[in-house]
């Protein structure tokens, strides 16, 4: 696997989260433009594309997190 110290630098991280923030307020910008039109009321509403998936990504990081802890080995295994 290659080098991705740069991936942990403060600089970097800020830069990724405007990165996201920027996104996230051109979804919600694009929603007045072109509005949604879901199967379910609950699709309908402002900004719930840019909702969903933030609480979607949410759950996979918690999930991620819990199944690190659980999958974790101890450090001398393979000794």
């Amino acid at each position: 696997m290659k080098n991705l110290d740069w991936l942990s630098k403060k600089s970097t991280i800020k830069k990724l989260w405007i990165g996201f923030i920027f996104v996230l307020i051109i979804t919600l910008v694009f929603q007045f433009f072109y509005p949604l039109e879901g199967h379910f009321k609950i699709e309908k509403l402002f900004g719930f594309a840019a909702f969903y998936g933030f609480i979607s990504c949410f759950i996979m990081i918690i999930i991620a997190k819990a199944l690190g802890v659980l999958l974790k080995v101890r450090e001398n295994y393979y000794d």
